[in-house]
């Protein structure tokens, strides 16, 4: 897979008073890729030792280790480092780089690829890696609700001999094929259900040593000495500290009682900067969407869903409550992706606009719940209950941690009016195909949550059979063309749409820990670094 994102990155570093003036800069708004402040920032530059202690404060909470399907925060981000896929994402490039896999699937045919495993490679046990290891892995992430549907493109997988995994595809998917293979992280198929959801082991240079995810928790990894791989672990150990308070992470940083902090509060940003420390920001797909129940009257007319996002001054948003770290939405893929399309219909502040939908669609005196995640998002609802306000629409703000077992599919039409919640799929990858997938294909989503597949404006199904044939489609250009229609029904009929696409901000001690660079998405990756040598 190539690079999808020209990864603009925005550091602070304190230590002078030009730093200082530059902190107050960054603050107040976000320039472009040719800001001087971006060129360069790439990470840390410190020199790496043998040995010591890798540590960083992470934001996000679960207990479920299961790398079958995982799509949490935290855990995700753990597995990269304790298992391996045939091939593993950069989540700093987006590219994929051999892991298991020997090398390139080999062609045999347009729908039946072969993969060499690397020679050697071992779990943290000792015991080798073998196909039907790799097998099981697949078979039982294609079965999953999950990572299912980015799956779905796989017929069959078989063993073809002890090192070699035979994968027969349903139709020909080339261009996307090893990016889509990494989303597979592999472990021993002789692990039990109790040992996937305690202590899983995997390949990968780090393997765990203690898990305990809640707040206030803390994993410790030790390396795999049984890594045959390219990515060696070169510290001692690794420990992450699980700190969903802000001030307490902020605390850890500014106190190097970690090296790394994930997601850095703005407003904390010049405190740790003075201190020393280094703030980085990566702009990426990280996003606050709001999804409408589109079952549920008025939400089921577009044009509604249509009047809130007219209705919401995101300018003032991401001034006031980002300070200036975010990008306004002008189609379904931030700028800076290689795959960029300004969709054919772009939503500005236009409150008038707003109410001529709500005319048009027969509403008026609507009142409705905004049901907001007491995650980071909370802080933009005053201003769109405002903001909605000012167009007519009555808003009520329920803020509470989203249920999402209650969202499932029903027979009948679920119980919420519309969310307010973040997400970010770049996380398994940041092909069009997989980020659309996620959102608007057939699942949870769709079936549940948003409720999309359901609805009679059958736009849903036009956009399933435009997707798919994208993905049947050999020629980069009439590909593109196909996803720039999935974009323009998406923005359109906005059942799910970003508010804006968010820079993720991340801060580290540059010179205490070596070949560190922060991601555009939410995690820490620890990959190929060390501690700094004193």
């Amino acid at each position: 897979m190539e690079n999808s994102f020209n990864l603009d990155r925005r550091t602070f570093v304190a230590g002078s008073a030009v730093a200082a003036a530059t902190v107050g800069l960054g603050l107040a708004g976000c320039g472009g890729g040719s800001d001087a402040g971006s060129e360069g920032a790439t990470g840390s530059t410190a020199t790496a030792a043998e040995g010591g202690t890798l540590t960083g404060a992470c934001s996000y909470t679960s207990t479920n280790v299961n790398p079958i399907g995982n799509s949490s925060a935290l855990m995700l981000a753990a597995t990269w480092h304790v298992f391996e896929g045939l091939y593993d994402l950069d989540l700093h490039t987006y590219k994929t780089y051999n892991a298991l896999a020997a090398d390139k699937p080999v062609k045999v045919s347009e729908t039946e690829y072969e993969v060499a495993l690397r020679d050697g490679a071992k779990f943290s046990d000792g015991t080798a890696v073998t196909a039907a290891d790799v097998v099981n892995a697949f078979e039982l992430n294609m079965a999953d609700a999950t990572y299912g549907a980015f799956l779905s493109f796989i017929d069959a997988v078989a063993e073809k001999d002890d090192t070699t995994v035979t994968f027969t595809l349903k139709y020909p998917f080339e261009s996307l094929l090893e990016g889509r293979l990494s989303v597979v992280k592999v472990f021993p198929k002789s692990l039990t259900e109790d040992d996937l959801k305690t202590k899983p082991i995997g390949s990968g240079p780090w393997m765990y040593d203690s898990i305990n995810g809640d707040d206030g928790g803390e994993i410790d990894f030790l390396p795999n000495a049984n890594y045959n791989g390219e990515h060696k672990a070169t510290a001692d150990k690794m420990q992450w500290f699980i700190q969903l308070d802000e001030t307490a992470r902020t605390t850890s940083l500014q106190e190097a009682t970690v090296q790394v902090m994930e997601n850095v509060p703005d407003a904390n940003a010049d405190q740790l900067s003075a201190a020393g420390a280094t703030v980085e920001y990566v702009q990426g797909f990280n996003q606050p969407f709001l999804m409408f129940n589109t079952l549920k009257a008025p939400f089921d007319d577009y044009r509604v869903r249509q009047a809130f996002f007219y209705a919401i001054d995101v300018d003032k948003l991401i001034s006031n409550q980002m300070a200036g770290h975010a990008s306004k939405v002008t189609g379904f893929l931030p700028k800076d992706h290689k795959n960029y399309h300004e969709a054919k219909t772009v939503y500005t502040y236009d409150t008038e606009k707003a109410k001529k939908l709500l005319e048009e669609a027969g509403v008026s005196d609507l009142s409705f719940k905004l049901l907001t995640n007491n995650n980071w998002v909370k802080g933009l609802a005053a201003q769109i209950k405002n903001d909605l306000e000012a167009a007519g629409v009555k808003c009520e703000i329920q803020e509470e941690k989203i249920n999402w077992s209650a969202l499932a599919e029903s027979d009948s039409v679920l119980d919420y009016d519309v969310m307010l919640t973040p997400g970010d799929p770049t996380c398994f990858g940041n092909d069009p195909d997989l980020l659309m997938s996620w959102w608007y294909g057939d699942n949870t989503w769709t079936r549940g949550r948003s409720c999309w597949a359901k609805a009679a404006d059958g736009k849903w199904k036009e956009l399933q059979e435009l997707m798919q044939e994208a993905r049947e489609e050999a020629d980069e250009k009439a590909q593109q063309e196909l996803w720039n229609q999935c974009f323009d029904i998406i923005a359109e009929y906005c059942p799910l749409y970003p508010l804006f696409h968010r820079e993720v901000a991340t801060g580290y001690w540059a010179d205490k820990i070596a070949g560190f660079k922060p991601i555009a998405t939410t995690g820490l990756v620890f990959i190929d670094a060390s501690a700094a040598a004193n």
